[in-house]
């Protein structure tokens, strides 16, 4: 009767010590998987709000991606990461993938374990303005620390037709080519093949079903399209212009007349005039492939990226009589059907400028 007895009160208390063990256990998880910083105390700190950066190199496996996350600070236990880790090999779900991610203390190991089982890297974002050249992105990507102008501008020299089979073929670099917009790609990953790759894309998405479906395609190639509309870009600046640039220059392709555009001379010399340092004749009268006061036609490539609005204007250009424009330096032209018209609105406006030049620098 006295062992029943005991046998009795070891049954009874198998329960209660099962439960005491699961408590432990949940109380352990609770507490591993945890925010470190999850305390009352600790939330109102400034360092509650900090976020750290930390970077899983491919190949790295579970349990060490658990010793950074928890010699970082961002977990409490790397062996509660690696219990997560068998949970969701179990699960059959996506594995941990490499990358850049940008972690905060505050967050749960589960939430971590989300971020970078989806792969959400942290994101760089870059924009490339309307108009800007090769040589401008690479100094560009350089002084952003992204990588050295010159290996961009070696990348861009090679022409990926495997992927983009659209590329024209022979064009020595994808001037004009790289869609002028706003991106964002993965920090982790800045090569100048990941800035190249979704600009070509861009270009692909918005620029290329416009000249695809566009009925007067079969009247100018894509490279000449693209060439043309990257001189009305650099030349209008006021949008409700574009079209009547588009317009003179056709006229004068058509009339066999050379462009005499100076960013194309610009161009060539790799300068940049302003209103206080125009061109000067010698500069003109420089030889070079892309100096349209030199050669008829249009240069042998683009000379920047167009944006949309250009694009379309080059392929419904305005009909109009004028084969002449001179810039106002307020953004505007001044169009002329005839030289003597177009030499008296340079004359015109020559005296302008140096007038407000003479009234600015009166003294007071």
């Amino acid at each position: 009767m006295q062992r029943l007895s005991k046998w009795l009160f070891y049954i009874g208390l198998f329960p209660v010590t099962l439960g005491l063990c699961a408590w432990q256990g949940w109380s352990w998880w609770s507490w591993a998987s945890a925010p470190p910083l999850a305390s009352a105390a600790t939330a109102a700190s400034p360092d509650a709000e900090k976020t750290l950066q930390i970077r899983i190199p491919p190949g790295t496996s579970a349990s060490q991606i658990g010793r950074d996350l928890e010699s970082a600070g961002l977990i409490r236990s790397a062996e509660a990461w690696n219990l997560w880790a068998r949970w969701l090999t179990l699960q059959d779900k996506a594995g941990f993938k490499a990358g850049t991610y940008q972690l905060s203390p505050t967050q749960s190991l589960p939430e971590i374990a989300v971020e970078i089982t989806k792969g959400n890297e942290v994101q760089r974002s870059f924009t490339i303005p309307e108009g800007w050249s090769l040589k401008q992105m690479a100094a560009y990507f350089e002084a952003q620390g992204f990588f050295k102008a010159e290996d961009f501008l070696a990348t861009a020299s090679q022409i990926p037709r495997d992927q983009f089979p659209w590329l024209p073929s022979g064009i020595p670099h994808l001037e004009g080519f790289l869609y002028p917009d706003t991106y964002q790609i993965a920090a982790g990953a800045v090569t100048p093949e990941s800035v190249i790759k979704p600009m070509l894309k861009r270009f692909e998405e918005l620029a290329l079903p416009v000249y695809q479906t566009d009925p007067q395609k079969s009247q100018i190639g894509l490279v000449q399209w693209v060439t043309l509309a990257s001189i009305v870009e650099k030349e209008a600046v006021v949008p409700v212009e574009r079209p009547r640039i588009a317009g003179v220059f056709v006229r004068r392709l058509r009339l066999g007349m050379k462009l005499e555009s100076d960013p194309t001379v610009e161009y060539g010399l790799n300068i940049q005039q302003t209103p206080d340092q125009p061109l000067t004749l010698n500069q003109v009268r420089t030889p070079s492939p892309y100096n349209t006061y030199l050669n008829r036609g249009l240069p042998p490539t683009p000379i920047a990226s167009p944006g949309l609005a250009s694009l379309k204007a080059t392929l419904a250009p305005e009909n109009t009589e004028y084969i002449f424009f001179v810039a106002r330096y307020d953004g505007t032209h001044v169009f002329s059907r005839t030289l003597a018209e177009h030499e008296a609105a340079v004359v015109a406006i020559r005296k302008q400028r140096s007038a407000r030049r003479q009234a600015t620098s009166k003294p007071i």
